[in-house]
C-alpha cells in the first residue's frame, strides 16, 4: 500500500492518530521532566485540504470535517490544535503531525522531525521555520535507531511511514527490536493503514515474538465487515503508553468512532495489550 500523507491529509486516519497522539504527550507531560519527540516520517508538515493530491480522495469530508461537526467535548482538544493553523471556522489547511507535536511543546521539550524525500524535507523545513525544531533527511530505520535513548530521560518515537516499500513491516519489527533493546522504557507510536486481516494478523504475530511487555494496540475499523482490497481504517501500537493515558483511553475512543463512523455502518475501534 502506498500511504502518502498529502493525499490523504486530514482523513478518519488522522482524526485517530493525531488525536491520541495529543493524548498521549499530554498524560506524559503531567510529570515536569523534559521530553524528546521524534518523528521518523514526518512528511510535509502542513497540507492544503483545497490542493490537488487532498481533492483527489477528498477524504477529509470523512474525517476533519466530521470531527468539527461533532458536538463531542472529547474532540475539543484536537480541533483546537487543527483550528490553530487556519483563520476562519472550517479547516482550509491540516497540520501534519510535526505541527501537532510542536503545539505541545513546553520549554523543555525538544523536538526532532525527518524526511528522507529532499522536496518534502524541503518544505518542512519552511513549515517548521517557527518551532525551533530540528529537521533531518535520513532513513527513518536509521535515525529512529541512532537518536534513542534520547538526551531527556523521557521521549516520545512516531513512526507514521507511507508503506510505499513491500518490506516497511519487516524494516519496522526490526528496527522496533533493536530499539527496545536500547531504550526498553521509551515510548513508541507506530501507525499501520488496515486493508486486510491476514497480512495485518501474520504483522502481530511477528511483533508478538519481540516479547515487549507493554505494547498496546488501538484498531479503527471503519466498516462493519472487512471490505476486500480496499482501505478498512487504520491503527496504532503504542509501546510503553502511560498509565493516564491507557485510562481515559475508552470514552475517547467511542467519541472517536461516533463521529468518524461512515453512513450505514457502525464502525469499530479497539484497544487491548498485544501479548493478551
Amino acid at each position: 500500500m502506498n500511504y502518502r500523507h498529502s493525499f490523504h491529509a486530514g482523513n478518519s486516519a488522522d482524526v485517530v492518530k493525531h488525536s491520541l497522539l495529543i493524548a498521549l504527550v499530554r498524560a506524559l507531560q503531567l510529570k515536569e521532566g523534559a521530553l524528546t519527540l521524534i518523528d521518523t516520517h514526518a512528511g510535509c508538515g502542513l497540507y492544503d485540504l483545497g490542493g490537488d493530491q487532498a481533492q483527489r480522495t477528498g477524504e477529509a469530508v470523512q474525517g476533519v470535517l466530521r470531527a468539527f461537526a461533532d458536538p463531542n467535548p472529547l474532540l475539543d482538544d484536537y480541533r483546537a490544535a487543527v483550528q490553530a493553523v487556519n483563520a476562519g471556522d472550517e479547516p482550509q489547511l491540516y497540520p501534519g503531525s510535526p505541527r501537532f507535536l510542536a503545539q505541545l511543546l513546553r520549554p523543555q521539550d525538544i523536538l526532532i522531525l525527518n524526511e528522507k524525500h529532499p522536496e518534502d524535507a524541503y518544505t518542512l523545513r519552511g513549515v517548521m521555520r517557527d518551532t525551533g525544531a530540528a529537521v533531518h533527511e535520513r532513513d527513518a530505520y536509521e535515525l529512529w535507531l541512532a537518536m534513542v535513548p534520547p538526551r531527556t530521560a523521557r521521549g516520545v518515537v512516531v513512526v507514521d511511514p507511507p508503506y510505499e516499500q513491500t518490506d516497511e513491516r519487516a524494516r519496522i519489527t526490526a528496527t522496533l527490536a533493536a530499539a527496545h533493546r536500547k531504550w526498553a522504557h521509551g515510548v513508541t507510536v507506530i501507525w499501520y493503514p488496515l486493508k486486510d486481516q491476514a497480512t495485518h494478523w501474520k504483522w502481530k504475530q511477528q511483533l508478538r515474538r519481540i516479547g515487549i511487555p507493554k505494547l498496546l494496540l488501538v484498531e479503527h475499523w471503519l466498516y462493519d465487515s472487512e471490505q476486500p482490497g480496499i482501505y478498512n481504517g487504520a491503527g496504532l501500537f503504542i509501546v510503553n503508553p502511560p498509565y493516564a493515558f491507557t485510562q481515559a483511553l475508552p470514552p475517547m475512543l467511542e467519541a472517536l468512532r461516533a463521529a468518524l463512523a461512515p453512513e450505514g455502518h457502525r464502525g469499530e475501534i479497539i484497544s487491548g495489550w498485544l501479548g493478551d
